[in-house]
């Protein structure tokens, strides 16, 4: 059973830098502890979303990974 989440960021077709850019800007837009949903094609994000989330303290609940990547993260600061 996947998290649920608040808020989705499509991704799809974009590659790095531009996922996790986006990324950071919808940060800035949620509330603490809300979920975001990122879903990407960049295989590329297996390795910088985590780092994002380690990063910014973040938390990383859960990937799911295949043609399409998806990562729930939650808000846990201000950044």
């Amino acid at each position: 059973m996947k998290p649920e989440h608040d808020q989705l960021l499509d991704t799809s077709g974009l590659y790095c830098p531009e996922p996790v850019m986006l990324l950071h800007q919808k940060m800035a837009e949620l509330t603490s502890g809300e979920v975001l949903l990122v879903v990407a094609t960049d295989p590329a994000t297996t390795r910088d979303i985590p780092k994002f989330c380690r990063f910014l303290q973040q938390e990383l609940l859960e990937t799911e990974e295949g043609e399409v990547f998806r990562y729930w993260i939650r808000k846990v600061s201000s950044s």
